[in-house]
């Protein structure tokens, strides 16, 4: 399976973009999916998850900034968030598991897509 992260970028601090998740040759629709980041010198560090159910979780740091959702007819997972600060300058990328739990802790990742907050 594949996951291919789009819809990263420039963005201001205090601005908003969405992330895009697409996956491909994997069972994604029936699987949990996630969100995550690492900081330039820091750790990989969750931010969302959502079941085959449309169940959902968000870290404190991101709780209410953001909203995870996903089309399962194309196996893709979304992730818009809202009022960024330059501090969440990181790469982006997205993991697929058979469950909230698993795709928590890992699962099969994406290669991540850039975002820059930055005035």
């Amino acid at each position: 399976g594949q996951l291919v992260e789009s819809g990263g970028g420039l963005v201001q601090p205090g601005g908003s973009l969405r992330l895009s998740c697409v996956g491909s040759g994997c069972t994604c629709s029936s699987s949990a999916m996630s969100w995550s980041r690492q900081a330039p010198g820091k750790g990989l560090e969750w931010m969302s998850s959502i079941g085959s159910g449309g169940t959902t979780d968000y870290a404190d740091s991101v709780k209410g900034r953001c909203t995870i959702s996903r089309d399962n007819a194309t196996n893709t997972v979304y992730l818009p968030m809202n009022i960024l600060k330059p501090e969440e300058t990181a790469v982006y990328s997205c993991a697929t598991a058979r469950s909230l739990i698993l795709v928590k802790r890992g699962g099969i990742r994406g290669q991540g897509t850039q975002v820059t907050v930055s005035s």
